[in-house]
């Protein structure tokens, strides 16, 4: 069995919508094992219930309850079995060989089987997942046996392994295909069923554990009630009146508030904040297509005050995406682009803009107005003129869809340079919008893809510094995101997922 030690990636989304607040009891019992009723806090609306639609990150919780994934994975990282017992990697590294546990069934009774688990896996590659490049490499998926599925990639993924831990490992029911409510109606393995009546679309979703689920060591709560908070001051309010057991924050700065209320702040430096330049090329804007504007916008930028202003100095600067415990990770590379406002004008000089140029972004009402006033103050100063263009829930996927050609964002952190790389690299990544392409880029992500670990690394850090320099983006700083747990909750952060995973949620002793 192939036991492969990694991080799981995705994305971290922020975006504004209405509220409601969802009121329960909850508490521990006398012998700490199933609590009455979970309250999670979200700060992302969900995207679909439709596995070939789903999303992760902060997603998860919503999914988590009614759906099981192929493989798991532990809070730190380390791939185990989920609904597949067995996995094996034949010696040319493309052809993954799953063994399916038997005594599995979906809600609506009918038997888990390697056919559905194989149309699942290509639906989720030909569907509407902003994570869907996640399989891309897929040519074939097929079930030779009741329980066995067999998957053919066009090239060794080392990533792959993990992302059966995540959105591209949920199975669904075979009678979700073609249904009408697929978005709104899961059928799954999972341990906990969807209670329509309790559930305000868009807004709280409660869910019902099951009798007969076949791991119930890992279930425990009668009931997990998951409610969407749009914006800082409704999340702190819920927080404040105890209305929550467990909550991701929106910024550090909530924690001294939350540990006001009674809250246990958990936090780790899991992403990075700052800008990804993703018109590389200038296609929407001329100006980005040349580095040293690039460069310029990160000379520009004074991490150190911003980190105090935006984090409360929970973070550390940095010009790199990559974290301190990723394998590309260069302590160097985090000084990259001082602050430097005369130098960014330099720069923009040499481009051909001594004049500067406008650059347009989103904003949102997620993020605190101030915020953006401080971009683009920085901005301003060296002569880019920033115009925020106000969005609302269609942030999202007119970012992926290539809306702007630069925009503020919080994006997760991964473990290796080849999961990176499949996140916000490659042309076909999720977030390289405008699917820049780059030789030496993809020459290096060629090289990791085959490499061992040991050599993997030192091709990773050769990636790290390929990116800064080209400033592929601007980094500012790896914020302390923290977890918010009342006093009858204890939790395991999932390394590299913003959101612990349902699992490591369990009432205190």
């Amino acid at each position: 069995m192939h036991r492969t030690r990694t991080l799981s990636a995705g994305a971290v989304v922020m975006a504004a919508a209405l509220v409601l607040t969802a009121c329960s009891t909850s508490g521990g019992n006398a012998d700490g094992e199933v609590n009455n009723t979970l309250r999670l806090g979200t700060v992302t609306p969900l995207a679909s219930f439709a596995p070939w639609g789903a999303s992760w990150a902060n997603q998860s919780p919503y999914l988590q309850p009614v759906y099981d994934t192929l493989l798991r994975a532990t809070p730190d990282g380390e791939v185990i079995e989920g609904l597949a017992t067995d996995w094996v990697l034949d010696e040319t590294k493309t052809v993954l060989t799953l063994t399916l546990r038997d005594d599995v069934t979906f809600s609506d009774g009918t038997a888990l089987t390697g056919d559905v688990v194989a149309e699942g896996l290509l639906r989720f590659r030909d569907g509407t997942s902003e994570n869907a490049s996640f399989l891309a490499g897929v040519q074939s998926v097929e079930a030779p046996a009741e329980m066995t599925v067999v998957i053919t990639l066009a090239a060794p993924d080392p990533s792959f392994p993990v992302y059966l831990t995540q959105n591209a490992g949920l199975v669904g029911a075979e009678a979700m295909w073609e249904s009408a409510d697929a978005q709104t109606t899961p059928i799954g393995t999972g341990p906990y069923e969807l209670d329509a009546s309790a559930t305000v679309a868009g807004s709280s979703y409660t869910y019902e554990a099951k009798d007969d689920y076949w791991d119930p060591e890992s279930v425990h709560y009668d009931e997990i009630i998951v409610t969407y908070y749009g914006d800082a001051t409704s999340l702190m309010n819920a927080v404040k009146g105890g209305q929550v057991d467990g909550t991701v924050s929106q910024t550090p700065t909530q924690n001294a508030e939350a540990e006001a209320a009674g809250y246990t702040s958990t936090s780790a430096e899991g992403d990075w904040a700052g800008f990804l330049l993703v018109d590389r090329a200038g296609t929407l804007t001329p100006e980005l297509g040349d580095v040293r504007v690039r460069q310029a916008i990160n000379h520009a930028l004074d991490r150190e005050s911003l980190v105090q202003a935006l984090a409360g100095g929970y973070g550390t600067p940095t010009t790199q995406v990559f974290a301190v415990d990723s394998d590309a990770y260069a302590p160097d590379l985090d000084e990259r682009y001082p602050y430097s406002p005369d130098r960014a004008r330099e720069l923009l000089a040499e481009a051909g803009y001594a004049n500067g140029f406008t650059l347009t972004m989103p904003s949102n009402d997620f993020v605190p107005e101030a915020e953006f006033a401080l971009y683009a103050e920085q901005l301003g100063a060296v002569g880019i003129d920033v115009e925020w263009q106000k969005t609302g829930d269609d942030l999202f996927p007119r970012m992926l869809g290539a809306s702007w050609s630069a925009f503020p964002f919080k994006l997760q952190t991964d473990p290796t340079a080849f999961q990176t790389a499949q996140l916000s690299v490659t042309p076909s990544a999720t977030w390289n919008p405008f699917r820049t392409e780059d030789a030496q880029v993809n020459e290096i992500v060629e090289r990791m893809r085959v490499a061992e670990p040991a050599e993997a690394e030192k091709i990773g850090q050769e990636l790290n510094e390929y990116l800064v320099e080209q400033a592929w983006f601007a980094p500012v700083y790896r914020p302390q995101t923290a977890y918010f747990t009342n006093a009858v909750t204890t939790v395991e952060l999932q390394v590299g997922n913003a959101y612990p995973y349902i699992s490591s949620f369990r009432p205190a002793s």
